[in-house]
């Protein structure tokens, strides 16, 4: 039998770690002094303190470590689960790589691209076609009051979040498809609806976002910026992007002020 010191040398692991393992009832010494509380191992346990080494330097956690040695919890089981850990892992370095690199790229942009989680909402909304974008205001405004008429007390959530959703698959100059979302503080009986107001439940969802300052004109240059850096880092789309309207007309006279905030749901 080797003291602990000896035994520390042959397997290349400190005193410190043999007594945490210890302790963590993951190797044993085969003897213990009871007069001086020496501690002494057996040629044997190399095999079983390489294999701590073994799984701990592919990341395994001690208490996935004494599973599968204490517990006989099978190897692969534990190794699939930290397989995925890894991978997810590698997949959030790699995004923030991308972006890393998207940044040094564009360092004159005036705009930042972002990702974000939006929580869940109730919310009320109105669909209905538009001749123009000059009409997106008046529409707006109209679903609010309509949807107030049918129930004088809803409220609006706090902060206020709503957005446009544009449904065609295409642009267009006319006859555009627009819906209109309100999120509102849910109650225990059900609001009114009618051929045109309607209550739904939007799920949390994940955006890849981007503040747009200036002109409803130059939305375009927006889009264009962040669907290109979803396509440059293959990301999936799952719904019609949204348009947040922060600051507009109707609180801010000069158009360069004006802030659109666009989130594109992904996957």
């Amino acid at each position: 039998m080797f003291k602990i010191g000896d035994f520390s040398k042959m397997c290349k692991v400190t005193i410190k770690a043999l007594r945490y393992y210890e302790n963590k009832d993951l190797i044993k010494p085969s003897y213990i002094d009871k007069t001086n509380g020496y501690r002494y191992y057996e040629s044997k346990q190399l095999l079983e303190i390489s294999r701590i080494i073994s799984l701990k330097q592919i990341g395994l956690s001690i208490d996935e470590i004494k599973r599968i040695i204490k517990e006989n919890e099978p190897l692969d089981n534990i190794l699939i689960n930290k397989k995925e850990e890894l991978q997810n892992t590698i997949n959030e370095y790699n995004y923030q790589l991308s972006k890393i690199n998207y940044l040094l790229e564009e360092r004159d942009m005036k705009e930042e691209i972002f990702e974000k989680i939006i929580p869940a909402y109730y919310v009320y909304y109105k669909e209905g076609v538009l001749k123009d974008y000059s009409e997106a205001s008046n529409f707006i405004q109209q679903s609010g009051i309509e949807c107030l008429k049918l129930n004088p007390n809803i409220k609006c959530v706090e902060p206020d979040y709503c957005f446009v959703n544009y449904l065609d698959k295409e642009y267009k100059d006319t006859n555009i498809k627009i819906r209109y979302s309100q999120a509102v503080i849910k109650e225990n009986e059900p609001f009114k609806e009618n051929n045109s107001i309607k209550f739904m439940e939007i799920p949390e969802t994940k955006c890849i976002c981007i503040y747009h300052k200036g002109s409803y004109n130059e939305l375009g240059i927006s889009y264009g910026k962040i669907m290109k850096y979803i396509e440059d880092n293959k990301l999936e789309i799952i719904d019609y992007p949204r348009e947040c309207y922060i600051d507009g007309i109707w609180n801010k006279e000069n158009i360069e002020d004006w802030l659109t905030e666009i989130q594109v749901p992904i996957k």
